[in-house]
């Protein structure tokens, strides 16, 4: 296939592109500095792309199958909202060139209804998130909330505590409902992104997914 890849430099972006490749996919990774882009490979197109303007993005998904999106908060008070402003120009460009599935990343605690979360997750820690991060957290409900808006095939992937570690090539994952444990290698987000790409039963739903 041949796959768009916004923040592509990133924890997760990076990740993506990494799995990308080595599942034989094409791939054209929009980041904002290509400086910073240690990866190549025959199959890899970088571009200088701006993630906030549907302009900028409307260059890295013509003419591709799928859009995979990285972009995420920053900072806990970003007046930018990079997340939201991030998929209010990706669903433009999409829109534009007639591209329908994007898959993204997001967080746990934005299920706040408990569904498949232990007692101790929904009562005391996600409480806890939403009190220290509020700012992005608000920023990811606003990206999600834009997605739900729009008419494309999308799916926000919202794991939990992310770490460095290999990741182990697999993960649990729950549809609208909360991961079913409490972290995940990014690389293995990366991984059920790329699954989720051909998954239709995860097409406009968000999806909790951890070790």
């Amino acid at each position: 296939m041949n796959l768009a890849v916004l923040g592509a430099t990133g924890g997760v972006g990076r990740q993506i592109v990494v799995h990308a490749l080595a599942d034989g996919h094409r791939v054209k990774a929009g980041v904002r500095d290509p400086a910073r882009m240690d990866l190549t490979g025959d199959k890899l197109t970088v571009l200088r792309t701006d993630a906030l303007d549907a302009g900028s993005v409307g260059e890295v998904v013509e003419g591709v199958d799928t859009v995979l999106s990285g972009v995420g908060p920053t900072a806990r008070h970003d007046p930018v909202r990079p997340a939201y402003t991030s998929a209010r120009a990706t669903v433009a460009a999409m829109s534009a060139a007639g591209v329908r599935r994007l898959v993204v990343v997001s967080a746990a605690p934005l299920n706040r209804t408990g569904v498949a979360r232990t007692r101790l997750a929904h009562r005391v820690i996600t409480p806890m998130m939403w009190v220290l991060l509020r700012e992005m957290y608000t920023d990811l409900e606003l990206m999600e909330r834009t997605l739900a808006d729009s008419e494309l095939d999308w799916t926000s992937v919202r794991p939990p505590r992310l770490t460095n570690s290999t990741g182990r090539g697999v993960y649990r994952h729950a549809i609208d409902a909360g991961p079913p444990g409490n972290r995940i290698a990014r690389a293995d987000v990366a991984r059920a992104m790329l699954d989720f790409m051909a998954a239709p039963q995860t097409v406009c739903h968000v999806v909790g997914v951890s070790e």
